[in-house]
């Protein structure tokens, strides 16, 4: 096992993460990403846990924190035309344990992909999260190293880094569960990424979400070179979907993230923004599905500034019209 990099402020061994910004610059301090080239997994998992049956429809599930009633009713929406919802964890937007989220998600009819982040747990918390999604029966945990805190979000509380994304796969492997991992095709340096994501494939990851880009032949030109590099495992890419100038500012608030300027005038400038949002995702969702290597899309953001449950509405609309024209 590789020793950890004693420049990155993640304390990440298997760098570079996805956060490193178009300059090549760190996300969480000045100066330049620690890691010049991607570390190498060392040896494919032994142990890399059930192959999932991939959904064809991934949403992003964006409910009230600490809210059960509306985690509840959001899961109940998403649930008739997702096949599964992706609960994230937000640096800025703390919420319920993932087993608690996991067993409401679950009792209202929808099947939860939970997000580990190593930023605010160590590796014990982290062990003791994965043991509780095992017994309650959640298949697939999506492992990330996780976003750094913004310096004014929690300024008195630390920032674990205990693993990284990659070491994570491969304990959530070990427990025999199905770890999904993201990957961000734009993110310095783009020429390695999809290298990167085999990598992953070897600490015993099953399945990919990446994260949006502007157009999809950006995602053809990224699966045609990790699948020649020996990316075997399935591969979700990401739908953004917004309705709104807000639900658009979020999705190109993170590093390496964009949206297509001429898709977000043409939405935002139509008569019903709402149609016209739902229907560009649909037509974004046709695309990418297009692609060979990419088995289903994950609607990516909170779809709208209106609240959760009307952008649970959206994103179950965008699924069934995805659905109808598969």
């Amino acid at each position: 096992m590789t020793a950890r990099n004693l420049d990155c402020p993640k304390r990440m061994h298997f760098g570079p993460c996805g956060g490193v910004r178009t300059d090549g610059q760190c996300e969480m301090r000045p100066g330049p990403c620690a890691f010049p080239d991607i570390v190498t997994w060392p040896d494919p998992h032994p142990h890399p846990g059930p192959m999932p049956d991939p959904p064809l429809v991934l949403a992003d599930f964006s409910a009230t924190p600490f809210d059960a009633d509306d985690t509840r009713a959001v899961a109940s929406l998403l649930a008739p035309t997702c096949d599964a919802v992706l609960v994230g964890e937000h640096q800025n937007k703390p919420d319920f344990p993932p087993a608690l989220l996991s067993r409401l998600i679950t009792d209202s009819g929808a099947r939860p992909w939970i997000s580990l982040s190593c930023r605010d747990r160590n590796r014990v918390v982290l062990e003791q999260e994965l043991r509780a999604l095992v017994y309650l029966g959640v298949d697939t945990v999506l492992c990330v190293t996780g976003d750094g805190r913004g310096y004014d979000v929690r300024p008195d509380v630390t920032q674990s880094f205990d693993l990284d994304g990659p070491r994570l796969v491969s304990l959530a492997a070990e427990m025999g569960m199905s770890a999904a991992v993201p990957e961000t095709p734009t993110a310095p340096p783009v020429h390695r990424r999809p290298l990167r994501l085999v990598q992953k494939q070897h600490a015993g990851a099953r399945v990919a979400v990446l994260n949006h880009v502007t157009a999809p032949s950006t995602v053809a030109e990224f699966m045609t070179a990790a699948r020649a590099a020996g990316l075997t495992i399935p591969v979700l890419a990401a739908v953004a979907v917004f309705t709104d100038s807000v639900s658009a500012a979020v999705l190109q608030g993170l590093p390496g993230l964009e949206l297509d300027a001429d898709v977000v005038e043409r939405v935002l400038g139509a008569p019903d923004p709402i149609e016209a949002g739902i229907e560009a995702a649909v037509a974004e969702a046709q695309a990418l599905l297009s692609i060979d290597g990419i088995d289903g899309v994950n609607l990516s953001g909170s779809a709208t500034a209106s609240g959760s449950r009307v952008g649970a509405e959206i994103k179950a609309e965008v699924a069934a019209r995805i659905r109808a024209r598969a």
